[in-house]
């Protein structure tokens, strides 16, 4: 629905833009069918093989300019695009041919200011450009009488589209029900069992134990796939030490970098600009004084460190600024001094001595520089032979013996780490190991310091459990892992008990029975043997606290379960165990506050959730209305015209 209320706020803008990139870009789609073939319709509006092949054209060149990558028709069927852009359109069919039905049109002047307001046809004045608008017109093969119906048709739509969803506006009980969802806060603690809270460490297993569990748990201590892969590569490092390299070249790079080997002495400055020179020597009398810092204005503004920060600066870059700041010879403030942006004054924080690198002490760490860019360049000269030999049959050995390129082999798992070192430290190297099949031919693949390497998949070793033998320690954590995690559920069970039954007015009969005295009583009384029953005292436990928390808010040391369990609990006073992660905790809710939806804080937050609560009912309504309105104008698809289009557009 987003995709469907962008198209109708601005129609018309999208729509120019994207026949201007399509005139300027020659995207391969011209025209399909001279306008006259159509893919569809709803009733008697229909929808054109080149609206379609434009519209899904441009959305696939949006998409490529998002993400920097070009997008083939076979990825855009993938993630939907295609189908997005069928819908868009013959929802507007449909609007369209309702507006037909009913009669609702838009005047001339409504067409004219929509094309003068478009940037499709503004020249370099910023103004409307008839000549611009000819020949963004005439490239796409339209008069002007047919673009200005299609804007007609366009604003009509809109129309259609503003009446359905218009007044539209959520329940205020719906509002106010969620705003006090989000807001509402909680009192609770919480506390986690350990390990050393048992009454008895768990008793070491046995073998036939330690077995049953290997088995039971296979999953764990099997191993993954494993791919055996032959490589051959070639890095800029491979070379540095053979490539030759002039004094002169080593003496232009240093020139080159010479802001990195000699800086001028520098101040870490921040300056703050006042309004008038009196404001600025009031601050600074009273910085001078003793009486605020010059942070303290800071914050007095509204501002940060950051807002005021100006970095490492050179006398020179200071300006007017720069003498008064290098004579101080420690931190401090100076100022008031005017500056372009007004009356400022300056803190300096520290002082950054001269940087005086000569070229004979940069000349290794030059040279090392120099060597692998044009080991780099070397590789890349030489990569066209190494693909033709690739090409030729040549295998990796081949390669390896014939060529600079080292021979290798790894045993490729899918979770080795992007740290790994070696071939395996480079991307582009795990990507391609992940995907080779064993019917792949050796191709040069490029690394991303300049390098180049091919790969071959040897061998597939599937997934296999591992022997009980090669993995009985680990076997054990896990088993002990999970008796100590069954104990501490059992255990805060006991604890959650007692601190119900401690907390419960009605007497507990179990704890402890006491006889009563017979002395002084009759004997058929002393034979009525009587007891008293004690509850038991709640356990002594280190239990964290949290007030007026929020179901959105963080706990320290603490997994999110426990405050999202703490919000479902209804009862005060309530304990309840919860298991996240492999940890047992106890909550306990002490207090539920609601809302004061009256507050400013909670306004604005009425104010946001009645609007997005106003977008989602405007977009179901609007939903609903499109697929009636298709429905019952009579909607039909020729898909066999659509995958034509589908399968020229590129």
């Amino acid at each position: 629905m987003k995709n469907l209320r962008t198209h109708g706020k601005s129609t018309v803008v999208w729509l120019l833009m994207g026949l201007l990139i399509l005139g300027l870009g020659g995207f391969g789609v011209t025209s399909f069918s001279g306008g006259s073939s159509e893919v569809g319709a709803v009733g008697e509006t229909k929808v054109t093989a080149d609206e379609y092949a434009r519209a899904l054209q441009s959305q696939i060149n949006e998409y490529s300019r998002q993400t920097g990558q070009p997008l083939s028709m076979a990825q855009a069927e993938t993630i939907g695009l295609p189908q997005a852009v069928q819908a868009q359109l013959f929802t507007g069919a449909a609007l369209e041919e309702q507006a037909r039905k009913i009669g609702v049109s838009v005047g001339d002047e409504r067409v004219r200011q929509s094309i003068l307001d478009a940037q499709a046809f503004q020249g370099p004045t910023g103004k409307f450009d008839r000549t611009a608008y000819r020949e963004v017109l005439n490239r796409q093969q339209m008069t002007e009488a047919e673009f200005e119906s299609t804007i007609r048709s366009d604003e009509a739509r809109l129309l259609i589209q503003r009446a359905v969803i218009g007044g539209v506006v959520p329940p205020s009980p719906m509002v106010d029900l969620t705003t006090e969802w989000l807001l509402g806060t909680r009192d609770m603690a919480w506390v986690e069992l350990t390990e050393d809270q048992l009454p008895s460490a768990p008793a070491a297993p046995d073998d036939e134990t330690l077995t049953a569990w290997h088995e039971a748990n296979a999953d764990q201590f099997t191993s993954p796939e494993a791919r055996k892969i032959s490589y051959v590569w070639l890095t800029p490092e491979m070379l540095a030490d053979d490539v030759q390299l002039d004094e002169q070249a080593l003496r232009d790079a240093y020139d080159a970098e010479i802001e990195k080997y000699v800086q001028p002495e520098r101040r870490l400055v921040s300056r703050l600009v006042f309004p008038s020179v009196d404001s600025a020597r009031d601050a600074m009398a009273s910085i001078e004084a003793g009486d605020a810092s010059f942070e303290d204005y800071v914050t007095q503004r509204g501002l940060t460190t950051d807002d005021v920060d100006l970095g490492e600066v050179s006398e020179a870059e200071l300006d007017a600024a720069g003498a008064d700041i290098f004579a101080l010879s420690e931190a401090g403030v100076v100022g008031p001094i005017d500056t372009a942006l007004g009356p400022a004054l300056f803190a300096m924080h520290a002082i950054l001595e001269p940087v005086q690198v000569p070229f004979e002490e940069a000349r290794e760490e030059l040279r090392a520089e120099a060597a692998v860019d044009r080991a780099a360049r070397m590789i890349d000269d030489r990569s066209s032979e190494f693909e033709d030999l690739l090409a030729g049959g040549a295998t990796l050995e081949d390669m390896a013996g014939e060529t600079a390129m080292e021979l290798g082999q790894v045993d490729w798992i899918d979770d080795n780490a992007a740290e790994a070192t070696g071939i395996l430290g480079y991307e582009a190297f795990r990507e391609m190991a992940a995907t080779v099949a064993m019917d792949d031919f050796p191709e040069l693949f490029q690394l991303d310091d300049g390098g180049v390497f091919a790969l071959r998949l040897d061998e597939i070793i599937p997934p296999a459990l591992i022997p009980f033998d090669e993995v009985r320690d680990e076997v054990e954590a896990d088993w002990r892992a999970a008796e100590v995690h069954r104990q501490l559920l059992s255990l805060a069970e006991e604890k959650k008990v007692k601190i119900t039954a401690a907390a419960d007015p009605t007497p507990v009969p179990t704890a402890v029975t006491a006889p009563v005295s017979r002395i002084g009583m009759p004997d058929d009384a002393a034979d009525d043997e009587e007891t008293t029953t004690i509850a038991p005292a709640a356990p002594q436990l280190a239990w964290n606290t949290q007030s007026d928390i929020r179901r959105d808010g963080w706990i320290e040391q603490a997994p999110a379960d426990i405050l999202e369990h703490a919000f479902s609990m209804k009862e005060i006073g309530a304990v309840d165990i919860v298991d996240a992660q492999q940890r047992v905790f106890l909550v306990r809710l002490d207090a539920i506050h609601q809302a004061d939806l009256e507050q400013e804080e909670a306004l604005q937050v009425k104010e946001a959730v009645g609007a997005r609560l106003g977008q989602s009912l405007q977009a179901d309504l609007f939903d609903y209305y499109a697929r009636a309105a298709q429905q019952n104008g009579g909607l039909r698809v020729d898909q066999a015209a659509l995958s034509a289009i589908n399968a020229q557009v590129h």
